[in-house]
């Protein structure tokens, strides 16, 4: 089975659930074998670093963790609401992201990312 995320690099999402609840971010990597994303600013972790060599530092580090994916939707760019996300065939046969409230493109999908 192929794990397919709605949602890809460069997306600004709006949060559903969870503790960062009705934020918005940019989705900064996408991991689609545990289907989780990481998101901007949301989901921010402290980490304990120690230094492994010489000239690293170490210290508390703030840094975000990874949400699953269907905690997120994604904000269209023309309407700036949360969207769910519908494929369409264009004219010129290549098929696109489209939102389902006001129905303007989000972009061209390539065939290697369907």
């Amino acid at each position: 089975m192929r794990n397919k995320v709605h949602v890809k690099k460069g997306d600004n999402v709006y949060v559903l659930s969870g503790k960062d609840r009705g934020k918005k971010g940019k989705i900064i990597k996408v991991l689609p074998s545990k289907r989780m994303v990481i998101v901007e600013g949301i989901n921010m972790i402290t980490k304990h670093v120690k230094p492994r060599s010489q000239y690293q530092q170490g210290g508390i580090v703030q840094k975000e963790a990874p949400i699953y994916a269907d905690k997120v939707m994604l904000v269209c760019n023309k309407c700036g609401a949360p969207t769910k996300v519908g494929k369409k065939f264009l004219d010129n046969g290549s098929k696109a992201r489209v939102c389902k409230k006001c129905g303007e493109v989000i972009d061209i999908l390539t065939n290697s990312g369907d």
